[in-house]
């Protein structure tokens, strides 16, 4: 039998919980940033907020903060192909609590396709999640505590003081605003590293029918 599932069930959930820390865990081991339950949470939140404030549904808004919160849980098999395991893992997780199907399918494909090296925003909730995920970048996720150390992605994340995602709903514009410390790093070092994120946010943006823009330091960049 069917039932409606909520945030609080999915953020509760012990299994999805262990799946999420456990995939950090590996991925500070491997020299990755911050995948923890903050990054999901964060992710989760600003999904439900986006579409929320672009005037979808409650049910849609819920689909993107369940996928928002789990759509890193396959790290805790392999960062390779993360998002395909993750879609799997969920769709299994959820079947087992009863969400209906098609509810099931949207959460699995926003989780398959957030990847920017084999997926795209292929309806709302993926292109929420997308760009919630690819604009979670700052400071503190960066795992790694030696700064000699850093390799380009610390470098890039370690420079991100603060970013934000701004909605400007009266000329449909999705604005990534960023502060960058460019002693550590220059625009074109954090273009180099996220151009193809930035290129994914600018198509998840489309299917929300808004254009992406990028401000860093208080200038458009894109």
């Amino acid at each position: 039998m069917e039932k409606k599932i909520y945030f609080k069930q999915i953020q509760k959930n012990e299994e999805i919980h262990a799946m999420i820390e456990k995939g950090n865990e590996i991925l500070k081991t491997l020299g990755y940033t911050e995948h923890s339950v903050k990054h999901a949470s964060k992710v989760s939140a600003v999904a439900a907020d986006l579409l929320t404030k672009l005037e979808y549904d409650k049910h849609t808004a819920q689909l993107a903060r369940i996928a928002g919160y789990m759509h890193d849980i396959g790290n805790c098999i392999n960062r390779h192909d993360h998002a395909q395991s993750g879609a799997i893992l969920a769709y299994q997780i959820l079947k087992e609590m009863q969400m209906p199907l098609d509810d099931i399918l949207t959460i699995a494909a926003a989780i398959g396709n957030h990847d920017e090296h084999t997926g795209t925003a292929v309806d709302a909730v993926s292109a929420a999640v997308i760009l919630a995920d690819k604009t979670d970048v700052r400071r503190n996720r960066v795992q790694n505590p030696v700064l000699s150390d850093f390799d380009a992605h610390d470098r890039v994340n370690y420079a991100v003081l603060s970013s934000g995602l701004e909605l400007r709903k009266d000329k449909k514009i999705i604005q990534m605003n960023m502060e960058l410390d460019d002693s550590m790093c220059s625009v074109m070092d954090y273009f180099e590293i996220f151009l193809e994120r930035m290129m994914m946010c600018r198509k998840a943006a489309d299917v929300l029918g808004c254009k992406f823009k990028l401000v860093a330091n208080g200038s458009k960049l894109c």
